[in-house]
C-alpha cells in the first residue's frame, strides 16, 4: 500500500464512523461573530474566554505596546536569546498569583503538561492520572517513559491501592482540579493527603481553575500547571511551584528548551490580565460568571456545563438545532468523550449577557435537554 493510499483509507474509515471534523471560522470578537461560511450571526457558547479578557482595553493596550517595543516574535529559545523582560516579569506575577515560590513559562499549556512530566517524572517514574485527564496530561505521561496506571475517576481508595504499587519508586499524581468535559472538580484536599501518606508528588492542571478550587500549596511536593488561554484570555502556559522543581523543569523540560519563547505580545497580554484577575473588577467578572452558570445550571462548579445527549447524533442534532437559533454549541463525540455520552459543552463567560444565559437556557427546554 503506497502512502496516498493509505492517506486515502485513513480518511475514508474517520468519515465511514461519521467522524470527520474540519475547522469553522467564526469571525469573533468575544462570544458574538459570524460564521464565515454562512454569514449567519451567533452566540458562541464554546469559548474558554471564562472572563472576557481578550476583549478587556487594558489587556489589548498592553499587547500592542509589547508590539511596539518588542515586534511580533521572540525570535529564539528562552535559554539562548529570546527571554525579554516581559517573560520574567510574567513568571514573577505568576508565581504571586498562584502562591508559588516559582514559575515557569511555556508557549502553551499542553506544552507544559509536556515538559513536567518529562522533566520530574522520567523512565524510573511511577505515574498515577486520573482517567478524564486533558490529552495533554496524557501525552505527557507516555513521553516521560514511566509506567503509567490509570484510577477511576475521582476514587481516591483506587488511587490509594495504586500508589502501594510504585515499590520505592517516585511515584506522581495527576489530576485536573476542573475536568474539561464535565466540569466537575478534583477533590483536591483528598488527592493531597493520599499523596503525603505515599510521598508522592502531586501534579495539578489548573487549566480551567477560573472559580476555583484554590490551592495553597506552600513549599509542598505540588507542582500545578496552568494556561494563560482562558481566564487569562491570552495564550500560553506556565508551571508553578517550588523552586527545587521549576529550576529542573527549565533546565530538562524539551518543550521550554527547544522551542521559541512565547511571543511578547501574548506575554504582555497576560500579564496585564492578571492585575485584571487580582482587582476589584476581577472580582466582579467572577461574580458575573457565577451568576451566568446559576441561571443555566444552579450550583454547578465551574463554566462547563456537559448537556449530555448520549449518542452522536443526538449530540450532533442538538447542536444543529441550537445553531438555527443563532446559538453556536459545538456536539462533543468520541474519541473526545466516550462512546454513549456524546454531549454539547456549554462554556460561559462572563461576557455574557444575562439574556443570553436566559435564551440558551430556553432553548434547551425546548430541546427537552433542561
Amino acid at each position: 500500500m503506497t502512502w496516498s493510499e493509505w492517506a486515502a483509507t485513513e480518511a475514508g474509515t474517520i468519515h465511514g464512523a461519521g467522524r470527520w471534523r474540519a475547522p469553522r471560522d467564526l469571525d469573533a470578537a468575544g462570544p458574538h461573530g459570524t460564521i464565515t461560511a454562512t454569514g449567519q450571526r451567533v452566540v458562541s457558547y464554546a469559548s474558554n474566554d471564562y472572563l472576557g479578557l481578550t476583549q478587556h482595553p487594558t489587556v489589548v493596550a498592553a499587547a500592542h505596546a509589547a508590539l511596539d517595543r518588542w515586534g511580533t516574535g521572540s525570535g529564539a529559545a528562552r535559554l539562548i536569546v529570546g527571554s525579554r523582560p516581559v517573560h520574567s516579569d510574567l513568571e514573577a506575577a505568576i508565581a504571586e498569583w498562584r502562591r508559588a515560590e516559582r514559575a515557569v513559562l511555556f508557549p502553551t499549556g499542553f506544552a507544559a503538561n509536556l515538559g513536567v512530566f518529562e522533566a520530574l517524572a522520567s523512565r524510573d517514574a511511577f505515574i498515577c492520572s486520573d482517567e478524564l485527564n486533558h490529552a495533554s496530561i496524557i501525552d505527557g505521561t507516555r513521553l516521560s517513559r514511566s509506567e503509567t496506571a490509570i484510577f477511576p475517576h475521582r476514587d481516591l481508595d483506587a488511587l490509594d491501592a495504586l500508589l502501594g504499587r510504585a515499590r520505592g519508586r517516585r511515584a506522581v499524581v495527576a489530576s485536573d482540579t476542573v475536568f474539561s468535559m464535565d466540569g466537575d472538580l478534583a477533590d483536591v484536599d483528598g488527592l493531597r493527603a493520599v499523596c503525603a501518606r505515599h510521598g508522592a508528588l502531586l501534579v495539578l492542571d489548573e487549566a480551567h481553575a477560573v472559580l476555583g478550587p484554590e490551592v495553597d500549596a506552600g513549599d509542598e511536593d505540588i507542582v500545578r500547571v496552568g494556561t494563560l488561554s482562558k481566564t487569562l484570555g491570552a495564550l500560553g502556559g506556565f508551571v508553578a511551584g517550588p523552586q527545587r522543581y521549576t529550576d529542573l523543569i527549565v533546565n530538562r523540560a524539551r518543550s521550554y528548551i527547544f522551542t521559541t519563547a512565547s511571543s511578547p505580545a501574548d506575554s504582555a497580554a497576560a500579564l496585564a490580565a492578571i492585575g485584571v484577575v487580582r482587582s476589584p473588577e476581577g472580582d466582579a467578572l467572577r461574580t458575573r460568571l457565577r451568576s451566568n452558570i446559576d441561571a443555566l445550571w444552579r450550583d454547578h462548579p465551574s463554566p462547563i456545563v456537559p448537556i449530555i445527549c448520549g449518542e452522536e447524533r443526538a449530540a450532533l442534532d442538538a447542536a444543529a438545532c441550537l445553531l438555527e437559533q443563532g446559538m453556536l454549541v459545538p456536539a462533543i463525540r468520541p474519541p473526545t468523550v466516550a462512546a454513549g455520552t456524546s454531549r454539547l459543552r456549554i462554556a460561559l463567560s462572563a461576557a455574557h449577557t444575562p439574556e443570553e444565559v436566559t435564551a440558551l437556557a430556553a432553548a434547551l427546554r425546548g430541546l427537552g435537554l433542561a
